[in-house]
Order: structure tokens, then sequence, then C-alpha cells
């Protein structure tokens, strides 16, 4: 099937011509919030794309909170008048994607306030899975392989730990892109992967001490290299 060898470009424009549509068609049949959408395999048939395309573009707008996905109900418009509707639209159309610069400076200013509240908020459990991503990626860096996806579970276990679900999904969001744009840069040479078993452990024991101006301190400390390599670039 085509959509198996799409690249990532070809896709974005496909979601873009596809959410373009249904704006048109929610201005042309004057929608208002609560009303519903038509079928996927309706607006599939409609706009000439797969049911999986037709799908991506409304998981997209459901996202940003546009339309609500309602279980052996369908599709609704959400509650929000249809001048900012279109404004947000044409927003998202404009989107980009994300460049590295952008995507470390996103996650160094979410994760100095997440380690923070973590300090403060950190359960038994919390630690727990947090000694086991410190422990995955210590052996994995010993062992002389890749931890590039040991290290950023450690930060997602922070960011659970910080009892905030909007800082813990945008974390969840921006990581596949961080773990691909690590990988493209060649982020973590073995000098950095080793230091970094220490600066973790540095991070695990103040939040575990429940110091947050530590822990913050901590992890400034562990972003230092990442942050001079980003500008450097």
């Amino acid at each position: 099937m085509k959509i198996e060898i799409l690249t990532r470009n070809e896709n974005q424009e496909i979601q873009n011509e596809i959410i373009s549509k249904i704006r048109d068609l929610m201005n042309y049949k004057n929608l208002e919030p609560g009303d519903k959408l038509p079928s996927e395999r309706m607006l599939s048939e409609k706009f000439g794309v797969s049911r999986s395309n037709v799908r991506e573009a409304i998981q997209k707008l459901e996202f940003y909170g546009l339309l609500k996905s309602k279980p052996q109900s369908g599709t609704f418009v959400a509650d929000i008048g249809q001048v900012a509707m279109n404004g947000m639209m044409e927003d998202i159309l404009r989107l980009e994607e994300p460049d590295f610069r952008s995507l470390v400076e996103t996650r160094i200013l979410l994760e100095l306030k997440t380690v923070r509240l973590a300090a403060q908020r950190r359960t038994e459990e919390d630690l727990i899975q947090m000694k086991m991503a410190l422990e995955a990626y210590s052996e994995k860096v010993k062992a002389g392989k890749d931890a590039v996806q040991e290290d950023l579970l450690f930060h997602l276990a922070i960011a659970k730990a910080s009892g905030n679900s909007t800082m813990n999904t945008f974390m969840l969001i921006i990581t596949p892109e961080i773990i691909t744009k690590f990988e493209e840069h060649h982020v973590c040479d073995k000098d950095q992967a080793f230091t970094g078993i220490q600066e973790h452990r540095d991070i695990f024991d103040a939040i575990k001490a429940q110091d947050p101006q530590l822990a913050k301190q901590k992890m400034k400390i562990h972003f230092k290299a990442l942050y001079q390599y980003c500008y450097n670039i």
C-alpha cells in the first residue's frame, strides 16, 4: 500500500490537506459545537484518501481540542466558536516540524520544572521506576551500547513523578522526536554517557532526599553539555 512508503513530509502534506477539507466542510455545513462530523468512511470517500489518513488528521485535531471522539458515537465539534476554530486550524496548518534546537530548549525548560516537582511529590513507586531506568542506562553504557532510550526513560520517570499530567504528556509527545534527533546528531558519545551515569545518580539522590533546589541544580549540570552542543551545531 502507498501509505506504508510515504515519507514524513508527504504524510504531513496529506494530513494538512485533510484538515483543510474538514475545516471547509465544517464551514460549508455551518457545524456548531456539539454537531457530529461524517464518519471516517464517508470522509475518506469524500476526500479520496485512506481511512487511516482521515483518522490521523482527526486525532491531530482532537489532540489540539478542536474535535472530540466518543466511542460508539462518532466525532463531534468541540465547544469552540467558528471564528476561534478557523483561527486555530490555520495555526495548526502553519505548524512546522520542530528542529533540534527547539526540541532541546523545550525539553530543558520542562525538565527543570518537572524535577523540582518530582522532588516534592515523588512516591516510593516513583523512586523504584527511576532506579530501574537508572540501572538499565548504567548497564547499557558500561556494556558499550547505545543508551539514549534508557536515558530518556529515566527522564520520563521523573516527569511522571512530578504529578503534573500535562507536563508528563508533553514529555511523552516530544520524546520520540528527541530519540530520532539524538541519533541523527550523534549527541551522546561514550565519555558523556559515562558522565551521565553519575549525573543521573545525583539527580535521583536529590529527588529521593526531596530537595527541589538541589534536584534542579543537578539537572542543570546534567544538561550543560547538551545545551552547549545545541548552540554549537
